[in-house]
């Protein structure tokens, strides 16, 4: 009988598992026990996870030249660039998914939407805005949310709206205002969080914040809260008096952005 070396077997399975070393990186089989997402998910359940490290999870595995962490970095990637849930196809595209995987993530992330989604949830303070949105916040470059509310203030979406650079997200407000007229809404909130983690507002937090004000204003939109968060903790300019009076005093005039938001009624 031809003998086995297990070492041998162990070398060939790596690259499927994603394991093999590459310089300094490693795969999820190389990790200290504790460490390892699968792990942690059984001792502190979901919500000690990570966005990338749930669907590595959910991934698996890797592929030949990808490791299970790179191909969940990347997925994730597509996902917050996306409005909707990516199709099969769209999902396809990444190399290392595969038809089986695509389908797998697609399927989880419409069950996911259906059952325990944004849709609903009552929006009363910044509290609840801060639990929408805080899984952003372990993103290394800036990522704005727009949250729209019906006008019993449930929530009817949180979407990903723009992702900027390491500190400094660029926004305009049709960017935000784009997906409020498109879901109904009659109120709405929006967040970003901050890489560093200081949560004091910016001069380009203050000037977003006076530009969307005055927009809501021309749409006759309720805008209840911008928030600056950590994973721990957020900052709330309505809570910290920096939000101005009712929408309909708001306007003051600015015809280019009044120019914009036409533009984009047009376009809807």
């Amino acid at each position: 009988m031809k003998e086995i070396n297990y070492t041998d077997c162990f070398a060939e399975a790596q690259p499927i598992y994603g394991c093999k070393r590459r310089g300094d990186r490693k795969g999820p089989l190389q990790m200290p026990l504790e460490l390892r997402p699968r792990e942690r998910l059984a001792e502190r359940g979901p919500q000690a996870l990570s966005d990338a490290d749930l669907l590595a999870v959910l991934l698996n595995t890797g592929t030949k030249g990808k490791n299970v962490a790179e191909l969940a970095r990347e997925l994730l990637r597509l996902l917050d660039g996306s409005r909707e849930i990516p199709s099969v196809a769209e999902l396809s595209r990444i190399s290392g998914m595969g038809s089986s995987k695509a389908c797998a993530v697609a399927a989880m992330l419409e069950f996911g939407r259906r059952r325990w989604g944004a849709l609903g949830r009552i929006v009363r303070q910044p509290d609840d805005v801060f639990s929408l949105v805080r899984h952003n916040a372990d993103r290394k470059q800036e990522t704005f949310v727009s949250v729209s509310l019906n006008g019993a203030h449930e929530a009817l979406s949180a979407r990903v709206v723009t992702v900027g650079l390491v500190n400094r997200t660029i926004i305009h407000p049709r960017e935000v205002f784009a997906d409020l007229l498109q879901d109904r809404a009659s109120a709405f909130a929006v967040a970003h969080n901050h890489p560093s983690g200081r949560l004091a507002p910016s001069p380009e937090d203050d000037e977003i914040t006076r530009r969307l004000e005055k927009a809501a204003g021309i749409l006759g939109l309720h805008f209840l809260d911008h928030l600056i968060f950590s994973q721990t903790d957020f900052y709330s300019y309505r809570q910290s008096g920096r939000m101005s009076a009712p929408a309909e005093s708001a306007y003051l005039g600015e015809p280019d952005l009044e120019d914009d938001l036409r533009a984009l009624l047009r376009e809807l």
